[in-house]
């Protein structure tokens, strides 16, 4: 049967790479952190790392590290069971409150990953009667996750507020019973900010909900790193706050969503990645706790992280580059063509720096970029090595004609 399939397969990987959208993965024989040995995939030997989502250093933390070690040898290694039937320790009930009381929402879940977090909200909450606003730019887990309702669906312009209003008005003149509006906190590659001040006004003005996937925010993101919500003075606005424990908060993986209360009642009878999917591993929630624990102290790293990300954007753009403005870790590099970004990462990491192209589809076609990510993990040398790889990797494009 597959001998049918696989000439198709084969031309359309064929097709990838001829325009320059293959995306090689890279393997690395060490931890996460800062500096990563290469081991497959590039250039071997030991690099500068500009392209995890370890905002705050934390991946290797040896806290954290110790505290995962205790948890293997207190709540084993697996829970082989869903939460309803027998997946449910102690240690999961305690980062539910903990990230409950952090984000300031009335209560949590957790998911498998914030991809399943989202994959779990609309269908639960929304349907047919009801409708859904949703930003062009939104992450990929809330595009498939609105594809599982069957509440209608709206899209505005990204941050577009004009746009959003025209949306919330045809959704209400179409009779919705609930109107839900969702946004990225930060846009994952642009690095831009949701105006979620603007977006609550609105959502109250036109009796609406209001969800934010803060996952490229928490930690680091707002006075005390509780996200955007925080940064804007919205925490009592915001409806459901969806998340990740696999960026700044320890890098693992697992996702929740904090919201109002009869909101996560609900989502913990209906939601099917919740219901059939595995509990998130008990050394993970943890080592999570731990997390938790070193943000009420975590000034210093924010501090660290947003000079890094001040210093290297300053830097390029006094070089000539063109980087999206903005003041968050997330530093895109703008290319243009596919192929370009892609060979200017791979001379990039030939200089020891690992960063990625980015290309169609994960951006629109014509603007492939690489995304930077700063880190408080990172030293200032290393932004400053950084900065003069890329020169000179743009040298040498420019002198092969590339």
């Amino acid at each position: 049967m597959f001998d049918s399939v696989r000439a198709d397969l084969a031309a359309t990987l064929d097709e990838i790479r001829a325009a320059g959208l293959h995306k090689p993965e890279r393997v690395i024989g060490t931890p996460q952190s800062a500096t990563v040995a290469v081991t497959a995939g590039g250039r071997p030997g030991e690099v500068l790392n500009f392209c995890a989502n370890n905002y705050l250093g934390l991946a290797d933390h040896p806290e954290v590290i110790a505290a995962a070690h205790e948890a293997l040898d207190r709540w084993g290694y697996g829970m082989a069971s869903v939460r309803f039937i027998c997946g449910t320790q102690e240690v999961h009930k305690e980062l539910e409150a903990r990230l409950s009381a952090f984000l300031g929402q009335e209560d949590t879940i957790l998911y498998s990953s914030c991809f399943d977090a989202n994959g779990g909200v609309f269908e639960t909450l929304l349907g047919p009667e009801d409708a859904v606003i949703s930003d062009a730019l939104n992450h990929a887990s809330i595009i498939d996750g609105i594809r599982l309702s069957k509440a209608r669906r709206f899209r505005y312009a990204n941050r577009d507020m004009a746009d959003l209003e025209k949306q919330l008005k045809e959704a209400t003149e179409a009779g919705a019973r609930r109107k839900l509006v969702v946004t990225d906190g930060v846009f994952s590659m642009d690095g831009y900010v949701a105006p979620l001040a603007d977006i609550c006004d609105l959502a109250e003005r036109y009796d609406a909900m209001v969800m934010v996937d803060d996952s490229h925010a928490v930690g680091f993101v707002g006075p005390g790193g509780r996200g955007t919500p925080e940064l804007h003075g919205v925490m009592d606005r915001v409806d459901i706050i969806t998340g990740t424990l696999g960026k700044a908060l320890g890098g693992a993986s697992g996702g929740y969503v904090a919201a109002r209360a009869e909101i996560v009642a609900l989502l913990r009878q209906r939601s099917r990645p919740y219901l059939f999917s595995n509990t998130l591993a008990p050394v993970i929630a943890a080592a999570s706790l731990k997390v938790l624990d070193l943000l009420e102290a975590a000034g210093d790293l924010r501090e660290r992280l947003a000079a890094n990300t001040q210093l290297f954007r300053s830097r390029m753009t006094a070089e000539g580059f063109d980087v999206l403005p903005g003041d968050h870790a997330i530093a895109p590099v703008m290319i243009g063509d596919a192929a370009k970004a892609g060979r200017m990462a791979e001379l990039l990491l030939e200089r020891g720096v690992y960063v990625i192209g980015f290309s169609y589809p994960v951006v629109p076609q014509g603007q492939a970029r690489i995304r930077v990510q700063l880190s408080a993990a990172h030293s200032t040398e290393d932004v400053g090595r950084a900065v003069d790889a890329f020169v000179a990797a743009r040298a040498e494009l420019d002198a092969a004609g590339a």
